[in-house]
């Protein structure tokens, strides 16, 4: 028995209005698209970087250092009110018989009393505080140069990454090359096969070229996906955020310096991590002045004006009389002994300053040595870029001729493979060169010391 229309009608809209009511269904959200350049993406990761953002914080830290250490040269201003509640009284005793009229002892104090003063004090002679201000200024410069520090690290993380991203890509590009090329030789081997021309092994040795190359594509699709996944990472960008590349990986050319000796120069001139350690060394040499000058005499002025009052209870304080009193004066503080801690703390000081000199000339043979390994590593990848540069377009005769003698009949299946694995090999090894020389670069100026803050757009 067939169910009529009109119950079917009535069932369906009692079931919707039996359905709860809730929010409405929304589609999810498409994740967000960010196509950026090498520059966009330096910019990017400079503003949201933790590490910079810390380096920021001890900068305004050291300005901070700076304004307390001229606290010691600058006058000191207190004021107090005291206020004292008396109990038992204070007496004054006289010898007998010496006022007429007073026997025994005299209270001279009253029920309440106050005393309001306001005091200054100014150092006029003080060798510490200015050896401090010194070392305080040379801290603000420290802190620069580890801004300057910090920032060249970002930047260069970034810049590798977005170059690992980039070849990651260009590596998938030339494994879908390379299965295109294979389908296209499939196909002719299936003809000629057709035709009677090629053997069954023949097709057969064509289908596993191919598909030996389907591991190679999910290697080289995985790569891509982690390379983005570490872009966006020292970007600081969300991970449901996809990430376009707008840039390619081309050769662009460096201006470096030729000679070894010249590079060494620029980067003891410029790197932030060398003129740190000078700021440090300067600065170890003015606390080895403090601790002198606390041998040294400190003369210091002073003053104070004050306003007393006593009353006993039943008078009201603004009927109190409040004398004013006032007192300047010059304190002279000689050091004699100090039970040989001011010339233990001079020796220390001393032997902190061999240290970081120390320190320095270590870090500097770093620098040639490491300054000396970019170098060279750029050099290599330019010239390994000229000669793959050659290498790809003859490759590329070579598998286009195989390929039509292979279709012709009068080629070999092995000629074609051997074609084919020349071509893949020159254009990866030209990849893998312009990608090293695009590393060796970004590594390169960051050891001269290049990569300044105003130069990476921050």
């Amino acid at each position: 028995m067939s169910i009529p229309r009109f119950s079917i009608f009535v069932a369906v809209i009692l079931l919707m209005m039996a359905a709860p009511v809730g929010k409405a269904a929304t589609l999810p959200e498409e994740p967000k698209k960010l196509v950026v350049s090498l520059d966009d993406a330096v910019r990017i990761g400079m503003k949201r970087n933790r590490a910079l953002e810390i380096a920021k914080l001890d900068r305004q830290m050291a300005g901070q250092k700076v304004r307390e250490s001229w606290a010691e040269v600058l006058p000191h201003i207190s004021s107090g009110l005291t206020y004292t509640r008396t109990i038992r009284p204070s007496v004054l005793f006289f010898p007998p018989n010496t006022f007429p009229g007073i026997s025994g002892p005299l209270e001279i104090s009253q029920d309440n009393s106050y005393t309001a003063s306001v005091n200054v004090n100014q150092n006029i002679f003080k060798l510490s505080a200015i050896a401090g201000i010194r070392a305080s200024s040379l801290v603000r410069k420290i802190s620069e140069e580890s801004w300057r520090q910090s920032n060249a690290e970002v930047v260069t993380s970034i810049r590798r990454a977005y170059y690992d991203a980039l070849i990651s890509s260009e590596k998938l590009k030339l494994v879908e090359q390379s299965i295109s090329r294979w389908e296209a030789s499939r196909k002719d081997t299936g003809s000629l096969f057709r035709q009677g021309v090629a053997a069954d092994i023949d097709t057969l040795k064509a289908f596993l070229s191919v598909e030996n190359l389907k591991p190679e594509l999910i290697r080289a699709r995985s790569g891509v996906s982690i390379a983005a996944t570490r872009l966006k990472s020292v970007m600081g960008v969300g991970q449901d955020t996809v990430i376009a590349l707008s840039d390619s990986l081309v050769f662009r050319d460096t201006k470096y310096p030729v000679e070894i000796s010249a590079a060494y120069a620029e980067a003891l001139e410029k790197r932030p991590d060398v003129r740190s350690l000078s700021f440090q060394l300067e600065a170890e040499g003015e606390k080895v002045n403090a601790a002198r000058s606390e041998g040294l005499p400190t003369l210091s002025a002073f003053g104070q004006l004050q306003a007393q009052t006593q009353f006993n209870d039943g008078t009201s304080l603004d009927k109190s009389r409040w004398p004013v009193s006032s007192t300047v004066g010059l304190q002279l503080s000689v050091p004699i002994f100090s039970g040989f801690g001011t010339s233990a703390r001079i020796e220390q000081s001393k032997i902190s300053k061999m240290q970081t000199r120390t320190r320095l000339e270590d870090l500097k043979e770093q620098v040639r040595a490491d300054v000396e390994i970019r170098l060279w590593n750029l050099v290599e990848a330019r010239k390994r870029i000229e000669v793959q540069s050659k290498t790809i377009s003859v490759a590329e005769r070579s598998y286009s001729i195989t390929r039509l003698r292979l279709r012709e009949g009068v080629g070999s299946r092995l000629e074609l493979t051997d074609a084919e694995l020349q071509l893949n090999t020159a254009k990866t090894n030209y990849l893998q060169a312009v990608y090293d020389y695009l590393v060796a670069s970004a590594e390169l100026e960051k050891s001269l010391g290049r990569i300044s803050p105003e130069e990476s757009g921050t």
